[in-house]
Parts: structure tokens; sequence; C-alpha cells
């Protein structure tokens, strides 16, 4: 049927101007039911790729004119409608006479049969080539984000589209995007069977130059980098006014010319020359007067909003690149640049690569951003193969830092040479002496998209020993030195992180001078550890003044211990006190630990009135017990409020135990409320302890419910507890299916359990990985167990790794178990005694076990 018969007209004879409207009504009436189909508000769909709000805005004005053909078909895209149908509408609605035709046989192609890529269209993201195939895989491209210059395109193509011939340049820099502006530009043209013509063969010029005369109507001239066609020394001036003929005569049109141009072809071709020489751009001045708009090299805040958008609508490529881009919105040039500057690398000479490898490694354990020509030097040494190394020339070095600094598409270098700037200070301040060993010279900043690529896939890489010395010798920064001793700590490189802490010591690091003390005191000279103590201490730094009164009560100082102590206390840090009071009670000294909270309570530290009120209800003093806890909570500690809560409970008063609960969670104390909620459970209220479960679950702290369905499954009613659980999946708590998995799990169905735990892993709950993964290795899935692990261990938990670790460590397979430790140390996961305790000394950076701790006899 015809679709203006269906607008309603049927075959009467009615009106040119009657038929006009019947058709716009129609055309928007479908336009409007298919956006109520869609779900989607009118702002939703402008944030989509390739429609923009003046576009959107006039496409539903049912007083308006009718839109663009391209409009329509983009909104046809969008809605899901059908395209031909609504473009014959607009067509008659426009008063266009004649059918639109399928494309004449002519130059080009249908515009849907081009790959972007050959257009021009910088390839985005990483890629990958099928081994043998010799040919280039087909990408996609990240979504686009509309910017205030495809305004002006999209209109010259809707005027294409309406019959018109249209010419325009986009102008920018290198890598601003505006080929991709081009591309996406056109797509609506497909649906009108336009074909694109990309002039090239021999060369661009004299293809152009040849053939333009053949241009049909209904064909994208697609001039990309312009300055081959317009610019040409011989060709560019004819090519010109050909193109002035091509977009004038009525027989040709309509075709679109789209092209691209840098901004300082743009400039030299609109300049006016001098009056004395000849004007060789007259021609090609003339052509594109009027006929130009500019790309901005950066992004605006609201085209980076709409970047954001796309990424959490599942853009990965796009995801990745704001994470680079997002400060300085140069979002194109990183788009475009990063499979270049990939290709640098992984094509690379082999110094070259050894270099990028250093430099990757340095910044993903924590070197600042410029990194000394001298250090890069030095810690590459071990990056070479040897048969690479052998081959290298005495000029290696040199070569490979010039075509590193060498800068690709968007003005990108692998490794550019940098300039720190100078700290400002205000006048009178002092400048701080120089560090001995400040290595003096160039220094070069790795590309970010190489440093976020040497991140992921070289995370699970121990540096070499080339890099350590590299780092102990050039780097003089206290902060870089202790962030890379912790790196080689968390390695088991035990070695080369105490003398990387004995360099930040001397840079004035003072948290590394206690754990080099505590470094001493696992390898038994606790002399040596307890001198550093004392001066991290005189630094305030980190745990040392707790570690320091430890070691003074081991060692019966007693009144040095408790000074220590309440020093820390004094700081705002009760955990030194408080240990000595559990040290002094397990030795049996009750006396001795409640007089020591007495002189910490007299001095206003209110964590002791709360552990003397402990002791105090301990020994049956109820009252003096609640007096203390109220001064405390009179003080402001939450903790004491949720104690005064329990006595009440205890006491019969549940309304006044509620109430101290909750104002202790709302003072920071949730677990008031869920000690009150397992008092009730255990007392046989279940129905009391369900509220204030569900109520603390509302609060934000759903684990309560977890808690009382443990007490219940622990006075036998499984059935109940697992009910209970149910109804907190149900009620949107997808967490409860890893409680109900380990709640299966205890009474021996193990099948149920990891059903219910694979359940909890397919709505992306963390802690059902780290639990299915340890479920996978005691079945036996050796790789599923690590593959689960590692995947966890990405996202910065390791808790997956050390369950398998102490696993395996009991498994009959000793070797595999200890080849699997390894790995986790190499990828920075040692730091717990499953790890740790398979090489006591560490590891050299090769991976061979440290055969003995050189740091026993050194005084330093």
């Amino acid at each position: 049927m015809d679709v203006v018969e269906h607008a309603g007209i049927g075959g009467c004879v009615v009106g040119r101007r009657e038929k006009r409207e019947a058709a716009l009504t129609e055309l928007h009436r479908r336009l409007d039911d298919g956006l109520a189909r869609s779900g989607l508000t009118k702002a939703q769909l402008v944030a989509r790729p390739g429609l923009s709000r003046t576009t959107v805005h006039e496409a539903f004005r049912h007083d308006g004119l009718p839109p663009s053909a391209a409009t329509v078909a983009a909104l046809a895209s969008k809605l899901d409608l059908p395209a031909n149908e609504l473009l014959e509408l607009r067509r008659v609605a426009a008063d266009e006479d004649g059918p639109i035709p399928a494309g004449e046989d002519g130059l080009g192609q249908p515009i849907g049969q081009w790959d972007p890529h050959d257009l021009e269209v910088h390839p985005a993201g990483t890629f990958s080539v099928s081994a043998g195939s010799g040919a280039r895989s087909r990408r996609k491209l990240p979504g686009y984000v509309r910017r205030a210059h495809d305004e002006v395109v999209t209109e010259v193509v809707g005027q294409a589209a309406a019959g018109h011939s249209r010419m325009l340049v986009l102008v920018g820099s290198s890598l601003t995007g505006k080929t991709r502006a081009c591309w996406e530009a056109v797509q609506p043209l497909a649906d009108l069977g336009w074909r694109l013509w990309h002039p090239h063969d021999p060369t661009r010029a004299e293809a152009s130059l040849a053939d333009l005369d053949r241009v049909a109507p209904r064909t994208v001239v697609w001039l990309n980098e312009a300055q081959h066609y317009l610019g040409h020394p011989q060709y560019g001036e004819r090519i010109a006014a050909a193109l002035h003929t091509l977009l004038t005569r009525l027989d040709r049109r309509p075709v679109l010319v789209l092209g691209t141009l840098w901004r300082d072809y743009a400039d030299t071709y609109a300049r006016l020359p001098d009056s004395r020489k000849p004007d060789p751009h007259s021609r090609v001045r003339e052509l594109l007067s009027g006929r130009t708009v500019t790309v901005p090299d950066v992004f605006s805040r609201e085209e980076l909003d709409q970047a954001a958008y796309l990424a959490q609508s599942g853009d990965q490529v796009m995801a990745d690149t704001l994470t680079r881009a997002r400060v300085h919105g140069r979002l194109a040039q990183d788009l475009a640049g990063a499979p270049e500057l990939l290709r640098r690398y992984e094509q690379g000479t082999a110094p070259v690569r050894a270099l990028l490898e250093a430099a990757m490694d340095a910044r993903r354990l924590g070197v600042g951003l410029h990194l000394r020509q001298a250090f890069l030097f030095e810690a590459s040494a071990d990056y070479f193969k040897d048969q690479d190394c052998d081959q290298r020339t005495d000029d290696w070095a040199e070569a490979a830092f010039a075509d590193l600094a060498r800068p690709v598409h968007g003005k990108q270098a692998p490794l550019r040479r940098t300039t720190a700037r100078p700290p400002r200070r205000p006048p009178g301040t002092p400048v701080p002496a120089t560090i001995p060993g400040v290595v003096a010279g160039s220094a070069f900043r790795l590309a970010d998209f190489l440093e976020q690529y040497g991140r992921t896939n070289r995370r699970r890489v121990c540096p070499p020993v080339s890099f350590w010395h590299a780092v102990y010798t050039h780097l003089t920064d206290a902060d870089d030195l202790n962030t890379l001793a912790e790196a080689a700590y968390m390695r088991c490189r035990l070695q080369w992180a105490y003398h990387l802490w004995h360099r930040a010591s001397h840079a004035g690091h003072p948290k590394a001078l206690a754990q080099m003390a505590q470094m001493r005191e696992q390898a038994g000279d606790r002399e040596g550890a307890e001198a550093l103590l004392r001066q991290a201490a005189d630094a305030d730094a980190g745990f040392s003044l707790h570690d320091l009164a430890q070691m003074r009560e081991e060692a019966g100082d007693r009144e040095g211990a408790e000074a220590l102590a309440r020093r820390d206390a004094d700081r705002g840090f009760s955990f030194t006190l408080e240990n000595l009071v559990r040290v002094r009670e397990a030795a049996g000294d009750r006396d001795g630990a409640e007089g020591l909270l007495q002189r910490a309570a007299d001095a206003g530290h209110v964590f002791a009135l709360r552990s003397l009120a402990l002791m105090r209800e301990q020994a049956g003093d109820r009252e003096g017990a609640k007096g203390l806890l109220q001064r405390a909570a009179d003080a402001g500690d939450s903790i004491a409020l949720g104690g005064l809560a329990q006595m009440s409970e205890e006491a019969g008063d549940r309304e006044d135990a509620e109430f101290l609960a909750w104002r202790a969670a709302d003072a920071d104390n949730p677990l008031a409320v869920r000690a009150l909620a397992l008092m009730r459970e255990q007392a046989g209220d279940r129905v009391g302890a369900e509220a204030l479960a569900w109520q603390a679950a509302d609060a934000g702290d759903a684990p309560t419910i977890w808690e009382v369905a443990r007490l219940r499954k622990g006075a036998g009613d499984q059935e109940g507890a697992e009910r209970l659980l149910r109804q907190v999946v149900d009620a949107g708590y997808p967490e409860a299916l890893t409680w109900l998995a380990l709640m299966r799990e205890e009474t021996g169905d193990r099948d149920g359990a990891e059903a219910l735990m694979r359940q909890a892993y397919d709505v992306g709950n963390e802690d059902a990985e780290v639990h299915l993964s340890l479920m996978r290795g005691e079945a036996g899935d050796r790789d599923e167990a690590e593959a689960l692990a590692w995947r966890v261990a990405d996202t910065g938990n390791s808790a997956a790794l050390q369950n398998l670790l102490r696993f395996w460590k009991d498994a009959a397979d000793r070797e595999g178990a200890e080849a699997f430790a390894l790995r986790v140390a190499d990828a920075g996961f040692a730091s717990s005694i499953a790890v740790t305790s398979w090489w006591p000394n560490g590891l050299d950076p090769d991976g061979s076990p440290t055969p003995d701790v050189p740091w026993r006899s050194d005084s330093r």
C-alpha cells in the first residue's frame, strides 16, 4: 500500500497542499508512536550518537517544516522504524517530485559497503591480526560524541539530502575527529541510496581531476586530507575549478563534497599573496570561502559528559580513553594515537622495547612522572635477551631515545623528553638542601596510553635486578623510594625492600625506619630493631610507638612501655594502651591492667572508661560499669552507647535499649543494633530479632540478618535460617545468595552450595568469586580456581589467592603449589604468611630464593 494512502488520503484526487499536510501529519504520528514504544525521552534521544537537540526538537514539532531526510533517516534508525516509508512520507510532505532512486551506477560504491578505516578514519583502541592472514581485522568504532561542529555538518548533509549540491571542509589539527565527523554525518545518506567516491588512484590529485566530471547525482565526494587535492602544485587550482563546476551544475545535483584540512593549510590557502607575486591559490580560496567549519582540539565539559555516558553504557574503548583524557580533554587524539603507540612498542627494536618496559614498570610500581634518562638507561639492562644484548651498538641508547621521542598521530610520543617544573615557594620559605646523589640530565615521560597498557599487561611481572639496582642508585625522592620498597616487599623481594627503605629513611621518610625495624626483628636482631624504632618513634611514624612499647613490655620494662603507650594515646591512637592492658590481663596481672586504665581515664582517654566498665561488669559491679559507660557516652563514644543499650536490654528496658542502639548507629556504630538483634535472637525473641535485623538492613547493614540466621542455624533451625536468607534475597540483597551457599556448604551440600554461589557470582558479587574459587580448588578444578582468584585479584582483593595458597600448601602437589606462590609473589600479593613462609629470606628478582638475610649483622 502506498504510504500516502495509509495516511488516510486513499486514491482520491486531492489538492497538492492537502496531500503534503496529510503526509506530514502521518510522519509526525509515526515518529511520536516510535518514541513512545522506545521508552525514551527526547533528552535521552539527544544523548544517542547521530542526533542533536536542535534536530530532535524540529523533527517533533507539529507546526514546523518537514524535517530533513538525514534527520528522518537517523530517527528511523534510533527508533527502529521503517526508513523507506518515513522517507517517502517526508518527500511528499516536502513536495519533492520524483521517486527516490536507489542510486545510479557510477563512481564509488554505496556508503554502506565502505569500511570507515578505508576512508582514513583512524582506528581506535587495540586490535589484532590473525596469524598468517596478512589482512587487517575489522575493528568496531567506539561510540561517537556529537560536538558543536556536528550541527553544521548535519545541516549541510540535510540540504544535500533535500536535493541541493553542497560542500563543507572540516578544519582542525591532526587527530581532532574531523574524518570521523564526516563519516558519522553521511550515514543517513546510506538509507537514501547515496554512493561515496574516494579518489586516490594513482594519486589523489590525478584521480580527482580525471573523474570529477563523471560524478553522478547522489554521490559523496570524499576529500580527506584535502591538501593532497587542493594544494597540489600542478593540479590544485584545476581541481578547485572542477569542484566549482560540479557544485553549480543543475543536472548533476545533488552531490556532497566533504573534506578535511589542517589549520596550517587552510591559513595558507586563505592568505592573500603579495601583490607583486602570483596568486597560487585563488580558485581554492574562492571555493573554500564560506564552506569550512572549525573542529576544536579539546572536548568541552558537556561533550566529555556525553563520552562518560557512552562509557557507562558499555563502550570499553571510550571508558579506557577517559581514564587518560578526562582531564586534558584531548579525547580524539588519544583514541586515534593509541594503536600507533602500541605498534611502536610491539614492533619496536630490542632497545626500544627494553626502555619502554623499564618505564612501564617504573610508573606502575610508583615512580613519578618524570623518568631520568640515566635511570632508564641502567634499569633497561636486564630487559634485553642475551642475543639482543650482544648485538647492541655503541650508540644504541641515543638512537632508541631519539626514536621514542618521535611523535605519532596526535603529537604523542611513546617516551617524550620533558622538563619538570621547579616548585614555587612563598618568599622567605627556606629552600630544602640538595639531597646527595641527585642525578642531573634529561627526563622523559611515558605516554599515558602505554602507561595504562603496562599497568594491565605487565601487572603480574616482577622487574629484573637491573631495575631495582637503578631505583637504588638513581632515585632520590623519599616517597618514591618508600613506594618502591613496599612494591619490592609485596613481591617477596625482601633484600631490595630493606635496602630501598634504608635509602628512603636517609631521604627523610620516617615510616621507612619502622619497616626496617620490623624486618630486623623478623631476622632476630631485636637490639637493632629497637634502635630503629626509637628513631621512628621520635618522628611519630606509624605503629613505631606501639611496636616499641610491646618490645619494652616483653623486656620487663613496664614503666617504659606504659610511657610509650600513653604517648601514643596522646596522639589519638589508643590501640597501644589497649594492647598493654590485654597483655597484663593475659599474664594474670588484673590489678596492673586496671591501674593502667584508671590512669588513662584520669588523663581523659575515653576508651579507658569503656574498658574499665567492662572490667567492673565482669566483677559484678553493674552500677559502676554503667556509670563509666555513661561518662564515655557523654564524651561522644558511640561504642559506649552500644554498651549501654545492651545493659538496658539485659535489664528488660527494650525501648531504652533500641533508643540507645540507634543513637550509637547514628554516631557511626552500626554494630550496636546488630548486637541488640543477636541478644534478642539468643533470648528466643525471633520476631524482635528479625524486626531489628530488617531495620538494620534498611539502614545499610544487611549482614545483621546473616548473623541472626547463623544463630538460628546454630540453634538447630536450619530450615528457619534458610527461609530468612531467602527472604533477604527476594528483598533485593543478592549478597544473601553467598550466605545461603555457605550455610548449605556447612551442612555438607556442596553441589547445592556451589549452585547458589554461581548465582551470586552471576550477579557480580565479589565475595562469591572468592568462595567459588576455593570451592573449585577443593573440587580439583585448578584452572577455574586460579582464573577466578586472579579475576578477583585484578580488582585489588587478594583474598581468593591467599585462600588457594593456604589450601594448596597442604596439598600433595607441593611443586605446583610453590609455582603458584611464585606467581602470586611476582604479581605483588606476597603480604601474607601463606606466601612468605615459602621463602623466609625472600626472593631474588629472578625468582630464585635469597640464600641469606644480608642485614642480620647490619648495624645501620
